[in-house]
């Protein structure tokens, strides 16, 4: 399998920014199984979101987070793509709270 590469841009502070993809990682260790493993500003992540296999590798900046994964194939890729790219977009907008950033996870 190939590769799939993604970047997603924010506005807030790296310690925020990691936060709150804390809460995102959460999120997906209670609903799927998913095991995240943080080694400074990056995490690895393994597992299965809603079906499709997960192994990715991730760093947090200011500004952005950039990533690369496992690439599900071409009839999953722009699914597996939309979804994580949602997800993180969601967690990182920073007109939302913490507690809605929460709220919008359940």
């Amino acid at each position: 399998m190939g590769t799939m590469k993604f970047e997603i841009p924010h506005t807030l502070n790296k310690d925020d920014a990691r936060k709150r993809v804390e809460q995102l990682l959460q999120y997906w260790k209670s609903k799927y199984g998913v095991q995240s493993n943080w080694s400074g500003d990056g995490a690895k992540v393994t597992g299965k979101v809603m079906g499709i296999s997960l192994d990715a590798n991730f760093t947090i900046t200011d500004g952005v987070i950039q990533g690369e994964g496992t690439d599900p194939g071409m009839l999953l890729r722009s699914k597996a793509k939309s979804y994580i790219q949602d997800k993180f977009a969601s967690v990182l907008d920073a007109s939302k709270s913490t507690d809605d950033v929460n709220k919008g996870l359940a």
